[in-house]
């Protein structure tokens, strides 16, 4: 035993393998099942016990030097095939990252938004869980007012004076301003807002507003109508006109619908406007009085026009999509359409 001790010994450090199966191979020959060290192991059994000691140290030596000797050998080889590989070329181009797009909310959202920051008008923004006095009693909307009632407005709590709710308007980020910013005010608020409402083409119980509110001295509706036409032009197109229906908000009064000419057929009457050559995109009106004195507004001093927008209602006339679910749905082959939108 200790002769062939010693000749694996000389054996291991005279081995070579010029490849990873010539390291496996000689991992098998020494250390494998019928390997020449393993039948050693067995021999080990039948030593006399005084030379136990003396065999059982070179048995262990010899096998920690063969694993070590083989494990050299196949790091060894791995390298050579590492540097035998050719060389990346860094000048080469990578591969091609597919881009992806911004979402068509995003982009008429912020065109809106640019649009009037060109005209004079910074941006508010406020939580979309809000109390019931900032959505709807600081608006001048009356106890018993429909938009109250559980079909249209998701609660968070309730059982108390102000519950907490979903904001079913960006007009609660109105209030705020007015209570905490100073005269003059020429804000606009866009947002997601939330209504308990049955989801199909043309309705979703998610959507988004941008809000406009414009308060300072001997502001008329005839600055409204101007601010709107203006906008209305930048967005849609030089030639478009607009025109005004009386309507009724219990936040302002005056109240009106816009509508905008039909940037389809220009007004001679199409699918898209359903023949009348007019498409509605939003309601506005002079700020209620009452709506003045909540914030704390002299309304004997100052008024005020607001209006109030959905984006994707000006994105389905932008675009003319068909169907309001498309914009939740997440489906690339919709999206991907947008991918070369243009901003402002």
């Amino acid at each position: 035993m200790k002769e062939s001790i010693e000749r694996i010994f000389k054996e291991l450090a005279e081995l070579k393998a010029a490849s990873q199966a010539e390291a496996e191979q000689a991992r098998v020959r020494f250390l494998g099942k019928k390997g020449e060290i393993t039948a050693l192991m067995e021999q080990f059994r039948s030593v006399a016990p005084e030379l136990k000691r003396e065999y059982g140290q070179k048995l262990n030596e010899l096998k920690k030097a063969a694993q070590q000797r083989i494990d050299e050998l196949k790091n060894s080889a791995a390298e050579a095939v590492v540097a035998a590989a050719p060389k990346e070329d860094l000048s080469m181009p990578g591969d091609a990252i597919p881009q992806g797009s911004r979402h068509p909310v995003s982009i008429v959202r912020q065109e809106i938004v640019d649009i009037f920051r060109k005209f004079g008008y910074d941006v508010a923004e406020g939580p979309e869980i809000e109390d019931d006095y900032h959505v709807f009693e600081a608006l001048n909307f009356p106890p018993n007012h429909p938009a109250r009632e559980m079909q249209d407005t998701f609660f968070v709590s309730t059982g108390h004076p102000n519950p907490l709710l979903l904001r079913t308007h960006t007009s609660s980020v109105q209030v705020r301003t007015m209570e905490s910013q100073d005269l003059p005010i020429r804000v606009i608020c866009p947002g997601r807002v939330f209504r308990n409402e049955a989801i199909s083409a043309r309705a979703h119980c998610i959507f988004h507003q941008v809000e406009g509110l414009y308060i300072d001295k001997d502001v008329t509706f005839a600055d409204l109508k101007q601010a709107i036409l203006l906008f209305a032009r930048e967005m849609f197109g030089p030639d478009t006109q607009i025109r005004m229906r009386p309507s009724y908000f219990p936040f302002t009064e005056p109240s009106a619908e816009v509508d905008v000419s039909c940037n389809i057929c220009k007004g001679k009457g199409c699918n898209i406007c359903k023949g009348t050559g007019w498409l509605e995109i939003m309601g506005c009106g002079m700020v209620d009085p009452n709506v003045l004195k909540a914030s704390g507004i002299d309304p004997s001093k100052y008024s005020g026009f607001a209006f109030g927008m959905g984006v994707e209602r000006i994105a389905m006339l932008k675009w003319q999509v068909n169907d309001l679910r498309h914009y939740f749905e997440n489906d690339m082959r919709f999206l991907g359409e947008f991918a070369t939108a243009t901003e402002v």
